[in-house]
């Protein structure tokens, strides 16, 4: 799993994230243009492509949006499941877009949360989300924040908007948020979490290959998700101590997930198949 590159223009950038896993060979392509929010586009479009293992004949070519969405809010709610208290019960959705929608399905799915706030900077949005949920619209970020048991930032921020006082003890912090502008989630609550999370340390590398939010600190002092699954490393040890899940993507999820989508497209003969 090569670190991911990427070629810019002047509105986004084009990053590439190859990698192979147990005899799955793909490679995404995935645009991030921050202001397609204004002409009714998401901010992040993808395609994904498999290959065969054996040979390297191209053997499917599939929408990465939708599964990138889907495997983001997925590997955040196995975070959730792993590092969140076992009581959590209040959810907060910072974002109402494609990852907040992912994020609420995903977490239906790994803790049986009694409340659900969503808030954003559309407060319309918020609205539209919550309803489709069953969830409570909040009217701002800090309020749907505070007191959370599982906070979820999903917005494309290019500047930190959230403060370490927003999150109580015992909280679970995720952030997604990949801006090409700049970071999601603010340095201190970073600075303030008793354990740190990632998906891999290559989050740790500049930006497009890693996050905004880690720049200058030591990459041995966060554990990978893998790490904590595995158990080769601890998770949550306390109920008091506030943990942080900062999400970059990683090659492995795409193959993972990619390869599960052509499977079960192949086993109902969906798709198109076509001569190269």
């Amino acid at each position: 799993m090569p670190p991911r590159i990427a070629a810019r223009s002047a509105e986004g950038l084009l990053g590439a994230m190859p990698g192979y896993l147990d005899g799955i060979l793909e490679t995404k392509l995935v645009s991030v243009f921050p202001h397609n929010h204004d002409r009714g586009l998401p901010s992040h479009q993808a395609l994904i492509v498999l290959f065969d293992a054996v040979d390297g004949a191209p053997l499917a070519v599939m929408d990465g949006t939708h599964i990138t969405a889907a495997r983001t809010g997925a590997a955040t709610a196995v975070s959730t499941r792993l590092l969140s208290r076992p009581d959590a019960r209040i959810l907060a959705i910072l974002g109402a877009g494609v990852q907040g929608r992912s994020h609420l399905r995903a977490h239906a799915r790994v803790r049986d949360f009694s409340e659900v706030r969503v808030a954003s900077r559309n407060a319309g949005h918020a609205r539209a989300l919550a309803a489709e949920f069953g969830a409570t619209a909040v009217e701002s970020l800090e309020e749907a924040a505070r007191g959370a048991d599982v906070v979820c930032l999903c917005t494309d921020a290019t500047t930190p908007f959230s403060e370490p006082g927003w999150f109580r003890p015992g909280a679970h912090v995720t952030s997604v948020g990949s801006s090409a502008g700049g970071p999601e989630l603010d340095p201190g609550t970073i600075r303030a979490a008793d354990l740190l999370v990632v998906e891999h340390r290559d989050a740790f590398k500049p930006y497009p290959g890693g996050a905004h939010e880690l720049q200058g600190l030591d990459p041995s002092a966060a554990v990978e998700l893998g790490e904590v699954i595995a158990g080769s490393r601890p998770g949550r040890t306390s109920p008091g101590q506030l943990t942080v899940y900062k999400s970059m993507g990683h090659a492995v999820e795409d193959a993972v997930a990619a390869d599960l989508v052509y499977s079960a497209a192949r086993a109902q003969g969906a798709g198109i198949e076509v001569a190269i």
